[in-house]
């Protein structure tokens, strides 16, 4: 009967643990989408400042994607769905622990 507990009580401390990783969102390079239109997104969702967002949207362009914010899962989760639903290619990536 100990190890059902055990079960349980690990199953209950995975989830706390998949609740607290630390994420971030990527924000994906395409050809359909402007500068000034990945801009704005950052500023609006992201709360970035004009100058972070630009300099956010040159390191995509460049490299293809880019790491735009740091957070938890339940907050980067409805600002990855506002990007994407604007169009614009967004994911949330585990940061993995060291």
């Amino acid at each position: 009967m100990n190890s059902h507990n055990d079960t349980r009580l690990k199953e209950t401390t995975d989830s706390v643990a998949l609740a607290d990783d630390y994420c971030c969102l990527v924000v994906w390079n395409d050809d359909v989408n402007t500068f000034e239109w990945v801009i704005q997104a950052l500023v609006e969702i992201c709360g970035h400042t004009e100058e972070q967002a630009e300099q956010c949207a040159i390191i995509i362009d460049s490299r293809g994607k880019y790491a735009v914010k740091e957070d938890c899962y339940e907050t980067l989760k409805p600002m990855c769905d506002a990007i994407t639903d604007r169009g614009i290619n967004a994911t949330i990536e585990e940061i993995a622990r060291s």
